[in-house]
């Protein structure tokens, strides 16, 4: 924590230092992540140490378990990297066939309800040889707690490139690759307007005395050609998942995307690799909207902000790129609906009235003469939805984007556990098939720490944010069987007398008020 902490000095994260700052900082990024990962596994590895595995349905199943590190209940498309995919299929836990999807490199298949900072265990068996896919999909349909149809395509014309879900309806124009339309299927409604979204712009940025830190003014009028298609092509499609490539150069580069639906999901991915090795030009995708909204809603640390999409003064005139976290939203002012953009990494945007635009690309030349130059890979995702953002749970969307599940085949890291636990390393086996180990029972909470106090007074310390602008109230369930002993500071001092029992915790003390941040002590109840 101390590098990562290290490596967010002002100069470092938005690409204003010297090339050779990058090289030592590039350097203390691999440390952590190497670090951090084995820490993870370790972690995982003792709980998976403890579980008791259920009987294999079938002779040389392997125990597949899936873990959720954020505090509530999710549902994704898991990708197995596997060789031969074709000759294996996933059940759950009770044995039960779920559909899946085989590639020529790894099989697909729906984690359904995994618990709040937990996991389920599935089994990956060897498949026979002869499987109807009609059978697997009965057997997933039968088992799931919500009715999900499997994604479908649709074939207008042999140059048609169209898909769906239960969700959406997408159409790629085969002639640009922009994305023609979305129609949302539960709202009726056109997501776009007619001139299609993810449309790749590129202008030039450039006389800037601070290049890597400033955005020209007038970037805008200055647009260069648009990008040009270079192939469309199926990657996958089936009852899991529909992907669709499609390549295109702008501004000399490159970029190859990925249109990705789900089963599952309301949010269309697009997934984008680039070698970029321009100068002195931006790059934004945008997208067109088919609504009116006053105000762009956009994520900061531990809350939001909104900005007004008519600007008038001028601070806000002068406001042509804005920063955001994990998401942006443009929603109706009527309230009816809205669209939420999503990303992995991209930390600007502009809105309109009607469209959004998020900043993929930059590529200053002073301090740092080769800054962003070399191969980028990004994902961002357009999540049409009823409501507002706060309805539509995007604060939850953006956390998922961000934070992968982990997947663990025991078959291949049991041999390998290095035990810190006696009781793990005995054998124990006392936690079930799927659990929840923490909930903190409220939607607008997200726990951002569980660890081991600095202090002394209590074991533990739970620290979350508020992150609709709402009261809220935790209370702590799950696996662990936790109870709050006191309010802490941000130095896990205490910050008021224990409280013996749960009961004695009164509702002033389990209030959270909108954006705040709480820490609390905590301890096992038995």
């Amino acid at each position: 924590w101390k590098q990562t902490l290290f490596n967010q000095f002002h100069d470092i994260i938005p690409g204003t230092a010297i090339e050779p700052v990058y090289v030592t900082a590039n350097q203390g990024w691999e440390f952590v992540e190497q670090s951090t990962t084995q820490m993870i596994s370790d972690a995982l590895s003792q709980i998976a140490a403890r579980i008791s595995l259920p009987t294999p349905p079938t002779p040389g199943a392997i125990p597949l378990l899936i873990f959720n590190a954020l505090n509530w209940s999710r549902t994704e498309v898991i990708s197995l990297p596997l060789p031969n995919p074709q000759s294996w299929q996933i059940s759950d836990a009770d044995g039960k066939l779920l559909i899946s999807q085989a590639s020529a490199e790894y099989l697909l298949f729906l984690a359904a309800d995994l618990p709040s900072v937990g996991y389920r265990l599935f089994w990956l068996s060897p498949a026979p040889l002869q499987q109807g896919a009609g059978d697997g999909f009965a057997t997933f349909a039968a088992n799931q707690t919500t009715s999900i149809q499997p994604a479908t395509t649709e074939t207008l014309a042999s140059s048609d490139f169209i898909f769906k879900n239960q969700f959406l309806r997408v159409e790629i124009d085969r002639e640009t690759g922009d994305i023609a339309r979305i129609w949302d299927e539960i709202n009726q409604r056109e997501v776009l307007a007619p001139a299609g979204g993810n449309q790749l712009q590129a202008f030039t940025d450039s006389n800037q005395y601070w290049d890597a830190w400033n955005i020209d003014p007038q970037y805008a009028e200055h647009q260069l050609p648009p990008s040009q298609l270079r192939s469309i092509e199926w990657i996958e499609t089936g009852a899991i998942r529909h992907r669709l490539r499609v390549v295109r150069e702008l501004a000399g580069a490159e970029f190859c995307q990925d249109y990705i639906l789900d089963i599952h999901t309301p949010i269309l991915q697009i997934k984008t690799t680039v070698d970029w090795q321009a100068e002195h030009i931006l790059v934004k995708a945008n997208f067109p909207l088919n609504l009116t909204a006053d105000k762009s809603t956009a994520e900061i640390a531990c809350g939001a902000i909104e900005r007004t999409t008519k600007p008038e003064t001028p601070a806000e005139q002068a406001k042509w790129e804005l920063p955001t976290h994990r998401w942006v939203d443009l929603s109706d002012n009527s309230g009816a609906d809205g669209v939420s953009l999503l990303n992995d990494c991209k930390y600007g945007y502009d809105a309109g009235t009607d469209y959004l635009r998020l900043t993929l690309l930059r590529s200053p030349s002073w301090p740092d003469p080769i800054a962003d130059r070399g191969h980028h890979e990004f994902t961002y995702s357009i999540y049409p939805h009823s409501g507002t953002w706060k309805a539509a749970q995007t604060v939850r969307k953006g956390y998922e984007l961000n934070s992968p599940l982990q997947v663990f085949q025991l078959g291949l890291i049991q041999p390998s556990l290095s035990y810190a636990d006696d009781s793990a390393a005995s054998g124990e086996k006392n936690l079930p098939p799927a659990s929840s180990l923490l909930d903190l029972s409220a939607d607008n909470l997200i726990l951002m720490a569980f660890k081991p106090s600095a202090h002394p007074a209590q074991p533990w310390v739970l620290r979350c944010y508020e992150c609709h602008g709402e009261d809220s109230e935790i209370n702590l369930n799950g696996e662990l069987d936790l109870q709050i002993d006191r309010g802490v500071s941000l130095f896990d001092e205490p910050l008021a007398a224990p409280v013996e029992t749960r009961s004695l915790m009164t509702d002033c003390q389990r209030l959270i008020n909108p954006w705040q941040i709480r820490s609390f002590g905590v301890s096992c109840i038995t």
